[in-house]
């Protein structure tokens, strides 16, 4: 029976990508099994793991179908007890996955579990997050948060008082690396795939919780992550990010939270056109508000 399933969704990220499987042939339990969803990739990717990795798993798809439904296409094909997230621009060192696949097998109670994500200097990526509430739109990212930054709202949100250097429990660590148990996901899709490239994670790690799992961190396994390799070039990430936000909040807060989301971001949008309009008036370098505005329209119709 396969022990570990690993779902790699990739887009564009050939060099990378190519970086991580080669770690894995050696950090992988024995029975182990490495699936890469490719979402239309155009710089060569699919050819380079047929030629170089004829072992891994592959699924092609001729568009991209965005990170959700990519990885529920990963995780449908899957056939180990626990399946782990995997995203394509990280590494994982020495015994990592074997410490987490370790721990879901003591501890009965968990249905995930997270290890510590570094940044490429070494240095601990402050990733774990708590769930976002009816106060995190009017405290992050609005003027509010640039008058008072670290305001109690920011700081329990981003989880400032989570000691990286212990295990304990986390309620939102994200999808970059996550072993899960397979009975933990129930469902044949596990993601949300309305939450087409974010939130997605957030809303999985929610309705875990709200089953009667637990997840837990471990400082002890460590993953390189480089940093968000696809998202950078997806042009329509803002955009993106704000309607899968509005999708998040309606889905766990009813309709009436969609409004407020919108109402914030208004406040903020307005606030960042009267400050260019005062630098305007300053001679100071100006800052296209035509993109802005018509941004803000569509997610005001969403």
């Amino acid at each position: 029976m396969t022990q570990v399933s690993v779902i790699i969704p990739s887009w564009n990220t050939k060099n990378l990508l190519r970086a991580c499987l080669e770690g894995l042939k050696t950090t992988l339990p024995m029975s182990s099994e490495t699936i890469v969803v490719d979402n239309g990739s155009s710089d060569g990717s699919v050819r380079m793991v047929q030629q170089e990795f004829p072992h891994v798993r592959l699924i092609r798809n001729a568009t991209n179908m965005g990170f959700a439904t990519a990885t529920n296409q990963g995780i449908e094909a899957a056939r180990g007890a626990y399946v782990l997230l995997l995203s394509s621009d990280t590494q994982v060192v020495g015994n990592g996955i074997r410490s987490m696949v370790s721990f879901l097998e003591r501890n009965l109670r968990y249905g995930a579990v997270a290890p510590r994500l570094l940044n490429p200097d070494g240095t601990t990526q402050a990733a774990h997050m708590r769930f976002p509430t009816l106060l995190t739109p009017l405290c992050f990212g609005t003027p509010l948060e640039r008058w008072w930054p670290e305001n109690r709202e920011v700081r329990r949100y981003f989880a400032r008082d989570f000691d990286y250097d212990a295990d304990g429990d986390v309620e939102q660590p994200p999808a970059t690396c996550l072993l899960m148990r397979r009975k933990a996901l129930k469902r044949q899709k596990p993601l949300d795939e309305s939450l087409w490239l974010f939130y997605n994670d957030v809303d999985l790690c929610a309705r875990l919780w709200a089953a009667g799992w637990r997840i837990r961190y471990i400082e002890g396994a460590h993953v390189y992550h480089f940093g968000a390799a696809s998202t950078r070039q997806y042009k329509d990430s803002v955009s993106e990010y704000h309607k899968n936000r509005l999708a998040y909040y309606r889905k766990h807060h009813g309709r009436a939270a969609g409004a407020w989301v919108k109402t914030c971001v208004a406040w903020t949008v307005l606030d960042h056109c009267v400050r260019e309009l005062w630098h305007r008036a300053q001679g100071l370098p100006e800052e296209p508000l035509l993109p802005v505005w018509q941004t803000f329209q569509v997610f005001l119709r969403r």
